[in-house]
C-alpha cells in the first residue's frame, strides 16, 4: 500500500515538473529602465541565467540569488507577462561624473569609485577635463595622485546632484583653477576654496541669465551677499 502511495506521489511530481517545463518556456525578455546599461547585455544575461530556459525557474533564481553582474546595473525587478515572457525593470547605479579615456568614457559614482566604461557620453553626467591618469580599475577609486583635486572633484559632483545643476563639463586649468560649463555659459570658480557657496547660488544666477551665452566670473564669490559678473558673448 505504501509503495503504491509513494509511486502515485512520484508520478504526480513528475507530471508537475513536466508541466512546469512545458508550460513555462522562456520565449521573450522585455527590458525597461536602461539608460547607461545595455538592453542587449541585460537580455543576454537574463537568458543565460534561466535554468533550462524556464521562466518560473528564472524568477525563483533571481528572486533568491539576484542578477549577475551587468555594467551600470545596481539591481533588477523581474515579473511575468504571461507564462513565456518576463519583464525586467532595471535600476542603474548612480553616476556622478566621467573622464574621457582612449575614446571612451570612464564613469564613477559620488565616492569616486569607477563603475564602468562606455563609448557614449551621458548628457546628464559632467565630464572632467584637464586631469590625466594612466590606468583605472572597475570597482576601485579613481587613480588620481593629487588628493586635493580628487576631493574637489567629488565635492563638486556631490553638490551638482544636491542642487540639481545642469553642468556639462568640469575643467581644471593649467593654473589649477576650476571652470564649469553650463549650457553655453563658462563659469569661472577660482581655486575651489569657496566651491560650496558658489554652487549653492549658481542655479539661481543661471536662471536669471535666461538663454544668454558668455562667461560668468565667480572667483571672488564667497558668500550669499557676493556679486557675480557676467560678460555676454
Amino acid at each position: 500500500m505504501k509503495k503504491k502511495v509513494l509511486l502515485t506521489i512520484l508520478i504526480i511530481l513528475v507530471v508537475m515538473c513536466g508541466a512546469v517545463f512545458l508550460l513555462f518556456p522562456l520565449k521573450e525578455v522585455k527590458v525597461t529602465g536602461c539608460d547607461m546599461a545595455s538592453e542587449e547585455a541585460v537580455v543576454e544575461t537574463v537568458k543565460n541565467m534561466a535554468p533550462m530556459n524556464n521562466t518560473l525557474l528564472l524568477y525563483l533564481k533571481i528572486k533568491f540569488k539576484g542578477i549577475d553582474d551587468i555594467p551600470f546595473v545596481s539591481k533588477v525587478n523581474i515579473s511575468f507577462d504571461g507564462r513565456n515572457k518576463v519583464v525586467v525593470d532595471v535600476y542603474e547605479k548612480s553616476t556622478a561624473g566621467c573622464f574621457e579615456y582612449m575614446e571612451h568614457y570612464i564613469y564613477f559614482d559620488k565616492n569616486g569609485i569607477v563603475l564602468d566604461t562606455s563609448d557614449k557620453k551621458k548628457d546628464t553626467v559632467p565630464c572632467i577635463r584637464g586631469l590625466e591618469f594612466e590606468n583605472w580599475e572597475r570597482g576601485e577609486k579613481l587613480p588620481l595622485e593629487d588628493k586635493k583635486k580628487f576631493d574637489i572633484i567629488l565635492k563638486i559632483t556631490q553638490l551638482i546632484e544636491k542642487y540639481e545643476l545642469g553642468i556639462d563639463e568640469i575643467l581644471f586649468t593649467k593654473d589649477s583653477e576650476i571652470v564649469v560649463m553650463c549650457n553655453g555659459i563658462e563659469v569661472q570658480l577660482g581655486d575651489g576654496s569657496n566651491i560650496s557657496v558658489q554652487l549653492m547660488n549658481l542655479k539661481s544666477i543661471l536662471e536669471s541669465l535666461g538663454n544668454k551665452k558668455g562667461v560668468l566670473y565667480m572667483k571672488d564669490f564667497n558668500s550669499s551677499e557676493s556679486t557675480a559678473t557676467f560678460k555676454e558673448k
